[in-house]
């Protein structure tokens, strides 16, 4: 077989947007070539290494290491067609979306933005467990990272392939198949600013030939802990920033802020006080801030002043605000253990087995904001501050000074908002033990020449997630607040009394289990691959086809204890409590490669997949290679994809979740839906939104399509652009809230009013919505040469998104482009994404420099922006783009070890500020579906071979 001009600069680029060979392997010459047909990600089908047309994208263990890479959540963070969601642990490390509740410890794959349940993650080829708390995405954290030997992520649908899920693409990580001798590793990643940094330790051990001994079997044994990096660590992690239109929008402070409360409820400030400065009702005073006051920074740290004209709320004028963004862990301490084992048998020259056992264990914990205290239905009358407590004259007299004593009840309860640092900050571990256990059996059937390969394994994820710190028992609570043993009016330096904390560790709840779930997984495959006998112009018409039997089941349990005695704000998930659910999978798949002519081959494949409950589906993939000239190659595929509801999706109960926002409005009476004090209908409200499951959902359909070109002119130079697009129906999601409100007159009902007819709550079970469409241009060149005696390498590796757009139903038009615009919760659409490498490669020498480029996006508006009141001086509508470098050098002169150092965000360039709303988001004026909070960081990689 003759490898022209194309595919040996291809092969010699190393890492490009095709399948790629080993950077060690020659490329053999090209007219005696014969090289080893192999099965990729993508095609069940062998074939060589060069012929493949598949949009596949390749990353050796040597570059990941050279990046300093460590886990799948970080390779995924600089993946460019990886999409800009709350996949990544930094996303989910405080408030979190309706969408994410239950993942906790959970880092998730996305490509193409669609989304981690619509992206299919594989390891060696097969499927793994989803997590187990919600069983809708694999966790990332699970994977055995340091036994990698290679990823192979498919930038195309493969729902042909390999079934539900596989929308946005295909994540194949690929470990070791045989080891003899003994090596082990020691990795550190530490930052230079404190915080944050990076252990992991592996030890590598096999024996046996499979070829002499016929038989092999090794085992690697990896443990990685990350250590904790707090919002207060790192300087950008501030939403103290009025002028540029972001500050907290709270009045629950360290050094509590006096509330009004209605007539009906006495309190020491009645229904509010009149502001002598010009009669204006406020409702919401911190001594600190009044004129002659301390000021609100003398509350303590994290302290500020409340921005009432940002949040639209003038009767807070005189309220103090605390920085609670920043309170949250922005790295969350991990301790992982993971073992994977193989054993290989060779039967005879033409039949092997191997067994195979990956296992883990991580613990993850998330720490945020103490609990805010605050007057209402939980916190009544009797657990205000009563005039007995220590510091009751004292807030008195302040308010009596600047508002008059005649407007104050004395002897009443104080009725305030504080946050209660005594009550220590709120923490969630999670504990997630996953494994799989697999056997197979592969070779060649020799009467048809035709190779199988039959596989059973079984998966699962099992998770708990457990109350740490910060929660407390609601009535003891109570008590220990209404007998004032515990001052909300401390500052700086002064110390709760010890009766009053010795009352609030009787009252923890620390130990309690939230909930826990399971996920697994049971399956049969089996697959036949081999030429059909018929010859064309290009060659041998070559086939597989296959079955594959799953059983997919889950359970969740909620709050087990014997007395649900209740804990103040504890996240339990009773309403989703599912006892064991499960459903039969039952597939067969067919695919067809026909070499059409020495420079056109076609691959049809098709797979007929039954689910209990939701009937069959089929969906077929075409695509096609065309290389017209030696240095030209086109390339395009067109398929169909489908991902069935997830158990949560069906079956969870209706769970209620209050909005905290201030930004929302009646749409019967303000059709925009905007909050404005002063447009009439417009008044804010805060209505309860319900979320749930429903058994009638139908599956998601998709349509896959992409084109694209490989030119090679020099042998030293190549490059790739394929266009891409994924038109996405009956897209399954609790039911946006924009899209209730834009389309108010088709869901009237969804708006739950009482019978003054005020909005109570709001429908957002979910639904099947009407879809989404994207578009994007992906591009991968490379360029090679020779300087000073040793081999250099650039390569630019780029993701550009053209379009995203979304519409509520499928009668109606498709939304306007958001394309650069921010999205709360789901995946950020930013236009352009890039990495550019050099390498240099001298004897025992290499180098590798690489920019990683992000592009910038509009922010979000707040409040006072969207609704026109007040617009703050330095407001910048645009978040900036994301610049960084990265930088290591290996040796490997040494005797059976290797070093690699290296340098990460080489400039320490802190995220771009944005000044989204963090109610609905974490990252305190920082992106973290976008940015690295840990700043400049130095990598050590140490690698011996003991045998």
């Amino acid at each position: 077989m003759k490898l022209n001009r194309l595919i040996q600069s291809i092969a010699l680029a190393g890492l490009g947007s095709t399948v790629v060979m080993a950077q060690d392997t020659a490329v053999p010459d090209a007219e005696d070539a014969k090289v080893e047909r192999i099965r990729v990600t993508g095609s069940n089908i062998k074939r060589t290494n060069i012929e493949g047309s598949l949009p596949l994208t390749v990353f050796s263990k040597a570059e990941i290491d050279a990046q300093g890479i460590t886990s799948a959540e970080q390779l995924l963070m600089q993946l460019n067609i990886a999409g800009n969601s709350s996949d990544n642990l930094a996303s989910n490390g405080g408030i979190v979306s309706e969408e994410q509740r239950g993942n906790n410890g959970v880092s998730g794959a996305n490509l193409r933005g669609q989304g981690a349940d619509a992206t299919l993650v594989l390891l060696n080829g097969r499927r793994v467990a989803t997590h187990g708390l919600k069983g809708r995405a694999v966790d990332l954290n699970s994977i055995p990272f340091a036994a990698l030997e290679r990823v192979e992520v498919l930038r195309d649908g493969a729902s042909a392939m390999y079934g539900t899920d596989a929308i946005g693409g295909v994540i194949n990580f690929i470990t070791k198949k045989d080891y003899t001798g003994a090596e082990a590793s020691a990795f550190t990643d530490t930052t230079e600013a404190g915080g944050g940094n990076i252990y992991r330790a592996n030890l590598l051990v096999g024996a046996g030939d499979i070829n002499q001994d016929g038989w092999n079997i090794f085992g690697t044994l990896s443990y990685k802990k990350n250590e904790t990096l707090d919002g207060n660590d790192r300087a950008f992690s501030n939403t103290f920033q009025p002028e540029r239109g972001l500050s907290p929008d709270t009045r629950g402070t360290p050094f509590a802020t006096v509330f009004n409360r209605p007539a009906s409820q006495p309190n020491l400030i009645g229904t509010g006080l009149r502001d002598p400065r010009d009669g204006l009702t406020v409702i919401a005073i911190n001594t600190l801030d009044l004129p002659g006051g301390a000021g609100c920074a003398a509350g303590g740290d994290n302290m500020g002043p409340y921005d009432e004209r940002l949040w639209s709320s003038l009767s807070s004028r005189y309220a103090c605000a605390w920085d609670y963004p920043a309170a949250a862990r922005i790295q969350q301490p991990q301790d992982s253990l993971d073992f994977i084992s193989r054993a290989s048998f060779k039967l005879n020259e033409n039949h092997s087995a191997y067994v195979e056992l990956v296992a883990s264990k991580v613990e993850v914990s998330k720490a945020f904001e103490p609990n805010q205290i605050s007057p209402g239905a939980t916190f009544t009358p009797d657990t205000w501050y009563p005039s007995t407590g220590a510091a009751y004259d004292q807030v008195y007299a302040a308010l009596a000074n600047y508002f008059g004593a005649d407007q104050l009840n004395y002897g009443e309860r104080i009725a305030y908002r504080w946050r209660c640092m005594a009550c220590g900050p709120r923490e969630i571990d999670t504990e997630t033990t996953s494994y799989r256990m697999m056997a197979a059996f592969e070779g060649i059937i020799t009467a048809f020449d035709w190779d199988y390969n039959v596989g059973l394994s079984r998966a699962s994820s099992e998770s708990d997630s457990v109350l740490g710190s910060g929660y407390h028992y609601t009535d003891a609570l109570k008590q220990v607040l209404g007998s004032g043993l515990i001052n909300p009016f401390l500052l700086p330096g002064q110390r709760q009394s010890d009766a009053g904390m010795a009352a609030l560790e009787a009252a923890s709840a620390a130990g309690v289990k939230l909930y826990g779930g399971e996920s697994i997984m049971t399956q049969i495959d089996a697959t036949l691959t081999g030429g059909l006998g018929f010859e064309l112009p290009g060659g041998e018409i070559q086939a597989a086809i296959g079955a594959d039997l799953r059983r997919e089941e889950f359970k969740f349990n909620g709050d087990e204890r014997a007395e649900m005695r209740p804990i103040f704000n504890a996240p339990f998930d009773n309403a989703n409590v599912l006892d064991k659910v499960s459903r039969d999978i039952k597939a067969v798949f067919v695919e067809l490669y026909v070499p059409l002519h020495d420079t056109l081959d076609v691959s049809l494949a098709g797979r007929y997949d039954k689910y209990d409950g939701f009937g069959s589906t089929t969906n077929p993939k075409v695509s096609f290679n065309y290389r017209p000239m030696e240095e030209l190659m086109f390339r395009g595929a067109f398929s169909t994809g489908f991902k069935v509801p997830s158990f949560n999706q069906l079956f969870n109960g209706n769970t209620e979740s209050q909005y905290t926002g201030l930004d929302l409005a009646d749409p019967s009476t303000c059709p925009s839906g905007v909050a404005s004090e002063t447009v009439p209908g417009c008044a804010s409200i805060r209505p309860v939104e319900i979320f749930g499951g429903k058994e009638d959902l139908k599956p998601e359909e998709s349509e896959q399509k992409s084109f694209g070109v490989v030119v090679a002119p020099f042998d030293n130079f190549n490059f790739s652009i394929d266009w891409w697009e994924i038109e996405r129906t009956d897209t399954i999601r609790s039911a946006p809230r924009d899209v209730l409100i834009e389309n108010y007159d088709v869901f009237q009902a969804n708006w739950i009013r009482d019978s003054s007819g005020q909005v109570i709550a709001i429908d957002r079970r979910f639904i099947n919505s009407g879809g989404t469409l994207t578009r994007g241009i992906e591009v991968d060149a490379n360029l090679t040469g020779e300087f000073a005696g040793g081999n250099w390498r650039l390569n630019l590796n780029g993701s550009y998104i053209d379009s995203f757009k979304t519409k509520g139903l499928e009668i109606l038009p498709y939304s306007d482009n958001l394309v650069g615009e921010y999205v709360r919760y789901y995946n950020l659409p930013i236009k352009w994404k890039h990495t550019l490498n050099l390498s240099y490669v001298k004897g025992d020498w290499s180098h590798n420099l690489t920019q990683v480029f992000r592009d910038g996006y509009k922010d979000e508006l707040p409040v006072s922006v969207r609704n026109g009141s007040y617009i703050p001086s330095g407001w910048n509508p645009d978040v900036t783009s994301y610049t960084t470098y990265n930088y290591s050098l290996s040796y490997s002169g040494f005797d059976n070890l290797k070093f690699t150092f290296g340098i990460k965000n080489l400039f320490d360039q802190d995220p771009p500020f944005t000044a989204h709303q963090n109610d609905f988001a974490a990252g305190a004026a920082w992106e973290p579906r976008i940015a690295d909070p840990r700043g400049r960081a130095y990598t050590l990689l140490l690698e011996y071979k003991f045998l």
